[in-house]
């Protein structure tokens, strides 16, 4: 009897959640309609058109894809690969293209496994990005998806010179019932650092989520700042697994992709968060960023709500970019 509901109990565990990835899939698929438009009605429009592949049938879906953000090299990249498989599977048709153009658009992102190891040790995460992308709110997100996990979540307000910003960090933890680290606006970031990894370690938190500064107009002080932050996490809490994530807006398209190239610059990236992909135009942008910066997009926010924050699936998300939309 026991083992019965065992088994039911794990039965309705994997259905719920099934049915939440379909829900998140299909708010993914509407907040990407505008640029679904472009590209899943675009192709649409070609594969009808078009008898032959001749050579401006591959022209137009490279212009497509151009104009959905997903970049210049990238697309020329997808394209390629495109005819290679065509001429390999001797494919004759335009409509027989479109599973091989998802694969192609698929294995441009495709940067091994994309591992999710802080979930898996004692961690700390700095979350970087300038004003306006959603870094704040997202770190908030993040803790209430490590926390719905299980896991013991503690936040730190490390970016003290953004006005307001320890206050809506504040918010999000009460909402959320996780615990905040905080100083004062305008404080030292590295000393509000230091007090949450002491925190942590004497709370025993699973993952330690830092909301630092992200001013990308003065890079030697944000570079400066981080290394002082990286000091005294490698000094008090050598044994914590490390990673910094980069906030970016996904509307921003290509000045989403200068960003974390700017980012790049200053510290080691291990991760993307591309927020606010609900109504934008240039969601083909995540395809660029993976393909021409190798560095992974590990979570998509799609709305306000937390589990409107998920962990990145390539393969669903070309899916829903290629979407016809009537």
């Amino acid at each position: 009897m026991e083992r019965e509901d065992e088994q039911k109990g794990q039965t309705m565990e994997a259905e719920a959640e099934v049915k939440e990835k379909k829900g998140f899939f299909s708010r993914l698929v509407k907040g990407l309609q505008k640029t679904s438009m472009q590209i899943g009605s675009g192709v649409e429009s070609i594969f009808q058109r078009f008898s032959s592949l001749d050579q401006e049938f591959y022209e137009e879906i490279e212009e497509i894809l151009v104009l959905a953000d997903v970049g210049v090299h990238t697309s020329m990249s997808i394209v390629e690969e495109l005819k290679k498989k065509v001429k390999e599977q001797k494919i004759k048709k335009p409509d027989e293209c479109r599973e091989l153009l998802m694969q192609s658009m698929v294995q441009q992102m495709d940067l091994g496994e994309n591992s999710y190891l802080f979930e898996e040790k004692t961690s700390v995460l700095l979350l970087v990005g300038v004003n306006g992308v959603g870094k704040t709110t997202s770190t908030a997100k993040l803790a209430a998806n490590l926390k719905a996990q299980g896991k013991k979540v503690l936040l730190a307000a490390a970016d003290t010179f953004r006005a307001a910003a320890t206050e809506q960090l504040s918010e999000w933890a009460k909402k959320t019932g996780v615990e905040l680290i905080a100083h004062q606006e305008g404080s030292d970031p590295a000393a509000v650092i230091y007090d949450a990894v002491s925190a942590a370690k004497s709370r025993k938190t699973d993952v330690l989520l830092c909301d630092t500064a992200g001013r990308l107009h003065n890079k030697k002080n944000l570079m400066e700042e981080l290394k002082k932050i990286d000091r005294i996490i490698q000094k008090e809490f050598p044994n914590a697994h490390q990673e910094v994530f980069v906030v970016v807006d996904g509307t921003t398209g290509q000045n989403a992709l200068e960003q974390v190239r700017q980012f790049q610059e200053v510290t080691q990236l291990s991760g993307i968060i591309l927020t606010k992909l609900d109504g934008t135009a240039k969601g083909g942008v995540a395809v660029a960023i993976q393909a021409e910066l190798g560095v992974p997009v590990k979570y998509i926010g799609i709305g306000e709500k937390a589990d409107d924050l998920q962990k990145f699936n390539a393969k669903e998300y070309v899916q829903a970019l290629l979407q016809k939309v009537d």
